[in-house]
């Protein structure tokens, strides 16, 4: 079992992060660590490109032959910190090296969606492609910060070969639970006793990044048609860990839903938006 992750790195050069993404490989039930790489799956995108300075987690889908990865590449911004955009990058050798299709993003920033189109999931239900995306609204700067912080939120686009993409329009499509401002990422769905199943992870627009009570935690959507999504947290399944020296005490992020030897497992980052790894859970049902 591979599992992509992204690691942050300090450039030596300036001083600044770059995030990479590598993999580590699995036993089949998910106990015992094999390796991890030791080069990136993909370099950074070229001067100026949309993924210059990093890529996060990407998501792989296996097309034939070949494994498709959807990549969130991000470059540095001077009146924000960031801009993303959604890239499509193939291996033809079973997902250890990729080769991007393009130096540009396959879905990014419209009229109706100005900026930070990012964490495309994608399914194949059917003939259809789907991909579960995020997209930002204009960046805020909210009392008492040097910075404006960002919010985005869940949207929706189909393709009928994974490579050209149409929205659904730019509209929200789960609903929020805290208000207006909140951040909704990482979407990811399955399918599973007849239903298809989102999870995500949520916060609050701003002060999330060292207090708890506004940070991610792990969000739930059920739908019975792929278009309409009814939100429920209660079904998430897991909470943070009541012990404080526990690594997802404080926050719960970035989730991936996904099925492997007749469970439903859920992976997860923790405390710091996964300063110290991943987690794995499986389903109990």
């Amino acid at each position: 079992m591979r599992i992509y992750f992204s690691s942050r790195q300090r450039d030596a050069d300036t001083g600044k992060f770059r995030s990479h993404v590598l993999y580590v490989d699995f036993d089949w039930e998910l106990q015992k660590v094999l390796r991890v790489t030791e080069q990136p799956a993909l370099p950074l995108g070229g001067l100026g490109c949309f993924d210059e300075h990093g890529i996060f987690p990407f998501n792989p889908i296996r097309v034939g032959d070949r494994v498709f990865a959807y990549t969130c590449g991000w470059s540095r911004r001077v009146g924000v910190s960031v801009e993303t955009g959604i890239g499509l990058a193939i291996s033809d050798d079973g997902g250890i090296t990729f080769r991007r299709i393009g130096d540009g993003p396959i879905l990014s920033a419209t009229r109706h969606e100005p900026c930070l189109v990012g964490d495309g999931f994608v399914q194949r239900f059917g003939d259809v492609f789907h991909m579960w995306y995020i997209f930002g609204h204009p960046w805020q700067q909210f009392p008492g910060q040097s910075e404006p912080d960002r919010i985005y939120k869940i949207a929706h686009a189909t393709s009928p070969d994974g490579v050209h993409w149409t929205k659904d329009g730019g509209d929200q499509i789960v609903a929020d639970a805290i208000g207006d401002g909140e951040c909704q990422a990482l979407p990811t769905v399955i399918e599973r006793g007849g239903r298809f199943h989102m999870y995500f992870c949520y916060r609050y627009p701003n002060d999330f990044r060292t207090n708890p009570d506004r940070g991610y935690r792990i969000g739930y959507a059920s739908s019975d048609d792929l278009q309409h999504w009814v939100r429920d947290d209660r079904q998430v399944g897991i909470e943070r860990s009541a012990s404080a020296e526990v690594w997802d005490s404080q926050m719960m992020c970035y989730p991936h839903v996904f099925h492997h030897n007749q469970n439903a497992y859920l992976l997860y980052n923790g405390n710091e938006f996964g300063r110290r790894g991943f987690g794995l859970a499986v389903a109990e049902d």
